[in-house]
């Protein structure tokens, strides 16, 4: 039986928080969040994504919303983490921020991808990642994420989103970050509701249009639930 080369990686997910909407809380420990990460290197994971403040959107799904994590904070959680992921094992690892004193730190530890949730719209990280020669993930959201008024009126989610994120596009290229290292997520779950997220989810051809590496996420969001 012939077998399909693999044309994707798996993304495992590694929340140092304490309110992350899945996991919070069970991986604060350093110890624990590395046994957690080979454990997902061992399933198959292609690149460990480690998170120092949780991005839940405020809404129905996730109350009130994620709280806000001084950098220092940010930097204490992943760090121990990331170190030993970058010096004893052979993982990719992905830094998920959206502080450039985070980011910076986590590349000197030796994180390769930078994942920004904002939308490109905080300068400072931008140019973080322009100095260095780590991938960017650039995410669709809007404003804080919310579920709820006007960050989830779409004229058609599709289009908006693929014209919102080549706006994106433009400021990360004119911040210096080259086009080669720029990946989209079209931020299933952030600023959408469950039917937006999964109409996304059905035109990732359209997104793939927008000519860079594509990033998907919709592991055990409030979404999948709701179909």
């Amino acid at each position: 039986m012939q077998t399909r080369a693999r044309t994707c990686a798996l993304w495992g997910v590694l929340n140092v928080t304490p309110d992350s909407f899945s996991d919070g809380g069970r991986f604060l420990s350093p110890e624990l969040a590395f046994t957690h990460a080979q454990k997902l290197l061992a399933d198959g994971a292609d690149v460990i994504d480690v998170g120092g403040a949780s991005s839940r959107p405020r809404g129905k799904s996730y109350g009130t919303g994620a709280a806000t994590v001084s950098a220092e904070e940010e930097i204490a959680r992943v760090l121990p983490v990331l170190q030993r992921l970058c010096t004893e094992t052979s993982a990719v690892v992905s830094i998920d921020t959206t502080q450039a004193l985070v980011a910076k730190a986590a590349l000197g530890a030796g994180a390769r991808i930078i994942n920004d949730v904002s939308c490109a719209r905080q300068p400072e990280l931008l140019a973080v990642a322009a100095d260095s020669e780590a991938d960017y993930v650039l995410m669709h959201n809007r404003g804080d994420g919310a579920v709820e008024g006007a960050q989830i009126r779409y004229h058609d989610v599709v289009a908006d989103v693929c014209e919102e994120l080549r706006v994106a596009i433009e400021r990360a290229e004119a911040a210096g970050i080259a086009p080669r290292r720029i990946w989209l997520d079209p931020g299933l779950g952030f600023a959408k509701t469950a039917e937006q997220s999964m109409q996304l989810l059905a035109a990732t051809d359209r997104l793939r249009r927008l000519g860079h590496r594509l990033l998907v996420g919709p592991s055990r969001k409030a979404f999948l639930g709701a179909a």
